[in-house]
């Protein structure tokens, strides 16, 4: 399903995606009403969200999708300016974000990476760059983690969401966001894709190399 207050990226995305082997458009949806009917009726496997819907938010769509156990997968695509204010509300809730600067070919390969379980955000300026005095004290914090905390933060690292977390660990999503919460407080790390970088640099504190697939990133 797309959703888009834009004609022609609604145009656009399912011409694009028409043309791709293996992906069934069954929705273009250009306001909030059509796209939450849509989203109970259909159940799409994945729904690419414009994050500024004419007549819902981008956070009533999230609350909608997790209050009704809805399964399908949200993407929202999303403009430079809106970028902060998702990935920090994705430390917590577990969906992807692609730019809609990416290429054609970018945005296909991403949208299958979604469908096999990855989850993708963008990394924001505020983790590119971080000081030798920030990092040793994530490395003095790291070793209050709990056993608990280390597993989540491994799993994040491998791009799962809530859901997929408390699948794999058998605890629910209420549980997984007080470790996230703890987490953060701990590392002093303000995001879910901040605590996935820490992870992967951690090769000897967050699990063997083959186990962690790399965090899918906009960063270069």
């Amino acid at each position: 399903m797309i959703a888009d207050r834009h004609p022609v990226v609604l145009h656009g995305l399912s011409h694009l995606l028409d043309a791709h082997r293996g992906f069934n458009v069954v929705a273009c949806c250009g306001d909030g009403a059509s796209c939450i009917e849509a989203l109970r009726n259909l159940t799409p496997d994945i729904a690419i969200l414009d994050a500024s819907m004419s007549g819902v938010s981008w956070l009533e769509i999230l609350a909608i999708v997790n209050s009704e156990g809805l399964s399908t997968r949200l993407v929202f695509f999303t403009a430079s300016d809106e970028e902060s204010e998702l990935v920090l509300a994705a430390a917590a809730d577990g969906y992807s974000i692609i730019p809609k600067d990416v290429t054609a070919e970018v945005l296909v390969q991403s949208l299958h990476q979604v469908v096999e379980g990855q989850l993708l955000l963008p990394l924001p300026s505020s983790v590119q760059a971080v000081s030798p005095e920030q990092n040793a004290i994530r490395e003095k914090a790291l070793t209050t983690l709990t056993e608990r905390e280390r597993q989540i933060m491994r799993l994040v690292s491998e791009g799962l969401s809530n859901k997929e977390i408390g699948r794999r660990l058998n605890i629910t999503d209420g549980t997984i966001k007080v470790h996230l919460h703890h987490i953060f407080q701990k590392l002093e790390i303000s995001n879910r894709t901040e605590l996935a970088t820490f992870a992967i640099s951690r090769s000897d504190r967050a699990g063997p190399p083959e186990d962690r697939p790399p965090l899918p990133s906009w960063s270069d």
